[in-house]
């Protein structure tokens, strides 16, 4: 009976581990985020649950429309770090300006039907420098972002990943766009 108990033990530690194993990889490649507030409406919504990609920009570069998330020197309530979901809007070298509410990438306007409203505030003109990307969220009133001093820039080293999917809630799960 004891050879019995040691042998189901040993069983039980392999199970574990390799339960382990699977769950330290799984947890290099993707991630679990939660949206918080309405800066991406109407895309995404408040306590939408989304998956993303940490290997996306390990092998690539921020595309023009990628929906990132990254890490801000901003705090939550906790005070805790806080992570933003945006549109990558222009990317390393692109030219951005933004006048009389629209949104110009190297002189053209950019055609934005995510958006929630058809007005940007603001008014940017200047060239994105290397390893950094202009993001903006598609609810352009309600959005802090790379607009405003607060946040800028993203450095790409702070990009966690790009979003691949929407788990929640179960009525819209699937690709974002």
């Amino acid at each position: 009976m004891n050879d019995k108990i040691k042998k189901e033990a040993i069983e039980w530690i392999k199970i574990i581990a390799t339960a382990l194993v699977f769950a330290f990889i799984i947890t290099q490649f993707v991630r679990p985020t939660l949206v918080r507030g309405e800066s991406m409406y109407p895309t995404l919504k408040e306590n939408d649950y989304l998956v993303i990609n940490r290997m996306s920009y390990k092998f690539g570069e921020p595309k023009e429309r990628d929906i990132i998330v990254f890490s801000t020197e901003l705090l939550q309530e906790d005070g805790s770090p806080k992570d933003l979901v945006k549109r990558v809007i222009a990317v390393e070298g692109d030219h951005i300006k933004i006048e009389d509410s629209k949104v110009y990438v190297n002189d053209k306007l950019m055609d934005e039907p995510y958006i929630h409203n058809n007005y940007t505030e603001g008014n940017i003109d200047m060239v994105i420098p290397e390893d950094r990307v202009f993001a903006m969220g598609d609810n352009r009133e309600k959005s802090l972002d790379s607009r405003y001093e607060d946040v800028g820039l993203v450095d790409e080293k702070d990009i966690m990943g790009k979003v691949m999917i929407r788990l929640f809630p179960f009525n819209h799960v699937g690709k974002v766009n």
